[in-house]
């Protein structure tokens, strides 16, 4: 590797040359990628776009960091739909200027989170632009009656999360005020930085949920924008409210060292980037997960027939709050 060169000075095809090592030979190299699906199995479709000081920064991820959040991102999305992956293809639009070992580094960082999941780069394509950015396309499979949709939420559903918010949120901060973690172990801080810096994608879940009867839909999405603004994007697409548990919301002990209460807990819902599975389920079939897969698995509230989303302590009816979704990640 030679850290002196560019972009520039090897080209769009020498560079080409060298991102093909991440992809299976018998799949690049013609105008579009033909995958075959199982018999039985519906074709799922993602594209997410990460750009240079949207997405990410040098500030907080290196390059190989951002590899890995550009592919885990859209896994999740996959993962979100109930499909599992069969592959993705990666647009990338960058400077002239940009350090080639960079670019292989990114390289990298995706192949080493795709490949916990046998996810092969089966192409993409590559041009000059002002600021780098990584559009990538991935390609899944579902059996058509297992699809996760947000529209299929219903009253009385119990409201599942498959693990712990906020931590991303936490290790971004950790990683923009170094000092903020004094007060941290080193388990702890590296939970938080890793949490925000190398997510992982729940498909690890839908194993689980392939047992579900298929006459039971299943309403969810992934939380990448914020535990809230998963629940309202439910609730709005499937014409339900929601009654959340504040009780039932754990706060990684951690943060409460970093920051108050509340702060956590504005973190806990509308930080973003957890990549975990919010997901709505007959209340026995909840249980069920949560029983069975532990590991921060929650019930956190209830789906209601009314269009409002609540906050409630779990002692009283007393309603603490109502979401707010302004409060989350917004591009515009």
């Amino acid at each position: 590797m030679n850290p002196s060169q560019l972009v520039k000075d090897l080209g769009e095809h020498g560079l080409l040359a060298k991102l093909q090592r991440f992809c299976p030979q018998d799949v690049v190299g013609d105008d579009g990628a033909v995958l075959a699906t199982a018999p039985g199995q519906s074709l799922v479709v993602t594209t997410d776009v990460l750009v240079d000081h949207v997405h990410f920064s040098d500030r907080t991820t290196t390059a190989f960091d951002v590899g890995w959040r550009a592919a885990a991102a859209n896994l999740s999305d996959l993962a979100a739909m109930g499909a599992m992956p069969l592959g993705i293809t990666v647009g990338l639009s960058l400077p002239g200027e940009v350090a080639v070992s960079w670019v292989e580094d990114l390289y990298r960082g995706m192949d080493a989170c795709l490949s916990l999941y046998q996810t092969p780069i089966v192409g993409g394509d590559l041009c000059r632009s002002q600021v780098v950015s990584i559009a990538i396309t991935a390609f899944g499979q579902v059996v058509p009656g297992r699809v996760i949709r947000r529209s299929n939420a219903q009253p009385g559903d119990a409201i599942v999360i498959t693990g712990l918010h906020g931590l991303s949120r936490g290790g971004l901060e950790l990683l923009l005020k170094p000092d903020l973690g004094s007060c941290l172990n080193s388990q702890e801080r590296e939970r938080l930085i890793e949490a925000h810096q190398r997510p992982k994608p729940r498909l690890d879940v839908l194993q689980w949920l392939e047992q579900i009867p298929s006459d039971i839909a299943i309403a969810g999405m992934d939380s990448s924008d914020g535990l809230a603004d998963a629940i309202a994007q439910i609730c709005h697409c499937s014409g339900v409210g929601a009654q959340i548990e504040r009780d039932y919301l754990k706060i990684f002990p951690a943060l409460n060292k970093l920051v108050e209460t509340e702060t956590a807990f504005n973190w806990l819902l509308y930080g973003g980037e957890d990549f975990e599975l919010v997901l709505c389920l007959p209340l026995n079939i909840a249980s069920a997960l949560v029983q069975d897969w532990g590991r921060d698995t929650a019930i956190i509230g209830t789906v209601t027939s009314n269009s409002k989303i609540t906050i409630t302590g779990s002692r009283d009816s007393t309603t603490l709050q109502s979401l707010n979704i302004a409060k989350g990640f917004q591009h515009f």
